[in-house]
Formats: C-alpha cells, sequence, structure tokens
C-alpha cells in the first residue's frame, strides 16, 4: 500500500515528537525549561529542519541553551530515528503567538475604550 504523504513529513513528525521528549526529560539547561516545539520543517533533500518553537520569554539565554545543546540533541535524535543522517537543526522562534497577543490587546482596548 503506497504512503499517502512523503518522507519529509513523517520524519519531521518523528524530530518534533522526539525533541520535545528530550526537552522535557532530559535537557537540564533553566533557560529551556519552558520552550514547547510547535512544528518541525524537513526540506525534501532531509539534510535541514526548521524546528519552530515559543518560549514564556525569548532572551539570549534561550538561544544560547539551544546552541548548546544542539550536539547533545542531534546525537539523541540520530539514537532514536532510524534514518541514514539526522538533519541540521536551524530553530525559529515563532512569533505568532506574541502577534496574536498584541492584536488582542489593541482590539480589546478599541472594543472597550476607558
Amino acid at each position: 500500500m503506497p504512503k499517502d504523504y512523503p518522507r519529509s513529513v513523517r520524519i519531521s513528525q518523528q524530530i518534533k515528537k522526539e525533541l520535545a521528549d528530550l526537552l522535557l526529560f532530559q535537557i537540564k539547561d533553566p533557560a529551556l525549561n519552558r520552550l514547547t516545539i510547535l512544528d518541525v520543517e524537513v526540506s525534501p533533500c532531509l539534510k535541514h529542519a526548521k524546528v519552530f518553537f515559543v518560549v514564556s520569554k525569548y532572551d539570549e539565554e534561550v538561544a544560547k541553551g539551544l546552541k548548546r545543546s544542539m550536539p547533545f540533541l542531534r546525537s539523541q535524535l540520530a539514537k532514536k530515528m532510524t534514518t541514514r543522517g539526522i538533519p541540521k537543526l536551524h530553530f525559529v522562534y515563532d512569533k505568532t503567538i506574541d502577534e496574536s497577543m498584541k492584536i488582542s490587546q489593541l482590539l480589546d482596548s478599541a472594543l472597550n475604550p476607558k
């Protein structure tokens, strides 16, 4: 039976699950405690993966923590996944939640003037 979706989609789903588990149970960096993985997009060549995340307060410590933990994350992914190579991870802070909060506040202030 043929598969209905490309291999990159299946790999991105597995990377998302494994990264979420690693961040929750194995990463002890306090800067990454509140980090949540939203989505993973793997390139068609399977060499690069964009990891979209949100965190309660984004600052330089989060970026440094991700950079510090990158080798560990890739090595753990290599142990857990059955693919020949592990994509290079590119972490991208997803600003859509922050922007939607700002829009919501603007709408609230416009609808409920004080």
